[in-house]
């Protein structure tokens, strides 16, 4: 493998234990920086907008003799902050471990749909994850890692709604967008019960204060279908699965372990879930054909809400996520 010197982080900054501080500035800025081995690195990267350090997980290319683009790769509700994460629940960093791209993973961010909150809410506090990631976050990761300046993103559950409504916020900062399991509608009754789910129920937060009122202008212009137009040009590979029990659905299915308790909350909480995501999923693809806006859809005729199938998901979308970056 070739050395890491695309990694622009001064050597000498590096403390015997791989961690650098660097200097606070005026805008986003790179707080730490800890080598974990050759491929992996934490880093934490300082938000104006939210005032704290968001710390991150960065898997670096395979070969970085030149410079490589960036996949933002997000996790679901839990946000990184819990144990239902890629590096924990797939093969992520096998997967990777060939490909010439940047993978960068937020380990904040937990039931905050990655998006700008009109106000701080009591639970979960200041949010504004919209402008962390298209503007904040962007110029500190191509600075350390000398990347390429290109970039897609893809996530799973609450999150991918999240990537939808973050290309239609910036239209064609990305190349590409994978979204698993989401539901791209948020100014509709099943969107927005998908939204008070995870939200209320999980979260603890108070829905109002992410968009304001739930009839009001934010969830409409927050919302993927109704602005599906914003997505021309992007590339999209969007998959959903019917919700019935498929391939992964088993006692010897990925995270599983033969337990029956678990495979039946798999099958019927996760079932219902997925099902909600399709019917929303279904009603995407209508309006993007309705305006020829072409896009790769995944209906599988089975399967649940859960890994088993994310992990498929990145795997089959990758080949149309690497085009688009030149890979």
């Amino acid at each position: 493998m070739a050395a890491a010197s695309l990694v622009v982080v001064p050597a000498t900054a590096l403390a015997e234990n791989g961690t650098a501080t660097v200097q606070k500035g005026s805008v986003g800025y790179l707080a730490k920086f800890t080598q974990n081995s050759d491929r992996k690195v934490t880093i934490s990267v300082y938000s104006p907008s939210m005032d704290r350090n968001i710390p991150l997980e960065v898997i670096l290319p395979a070969d970085m003799s030149q410079p490589r683009p960036t996949l933002y790769l997000l996790n679901g509700a839990g946000g990184g902050e819990d144990s239902a994460t890629w590096q924990r629940r797939s093969d992520v960093a096998d997967f990777f471990m060939d490909k010439n791209v940047n993978v960068v993973t937020p380990l904040e961010g937990a039931f905050s749909y990655y998006t700008d909150w009109e106000k701080d809410d009591p639970k979960l506090g200041r949010q504004k994850w919209q402008t962390f990631l298209l503007e904040e976050l962007p110029p500190v990761i191509d600075t350390t890692f000398g990347t390429n300046g290109i970039q897609s993103i893809a996530a799973i559950s609450m999150t991918a709604t999240s990537v939808l409504n973050l290309a239609i916020a910036k239209p064609g900062f990305y190349e590409s967008v994978g979204s698993y399991s989401g539901c791209a509608e948020t100014s509709t009754w099943p969107g927005q019960n998908a939204i008070r789910t995870v939200l209320a129920l999980r979260g603890g937060a108070d829905v109002t204060n992410m968009w304001g009122p739930l009839d009001g202008p934010g969830w409409v212009a927050n919302d993927p279908v109704v602005n599906a137009e914003k997505l021309r040009g992007t590339e999209l590979y969007i998959s959903t699965g019917s919700g019935l029990p498929g391939p992964h659905d088993r006692l010897d299915g990925p995270g599983i372990n033969g337990q029956v308790d678990t495979l039946a909350e798999q099958i019927i909480v996760g079932g219902v879930i997925e099902a909600a995501t399709n019917y929303c999923t279904h009603n995407l693809a209508n309006r993007l054909a309705q305006l020829n806006i072409p896009a790769t859809f995944d209906f599988r005729p089975g399967g649940t809400h859960s890994w088993g199938y994310w992990q498929d998901d990145l795997h089959n979308s990758w080949p149309m996520i690497a085009r688009s970056m030149g890979i």
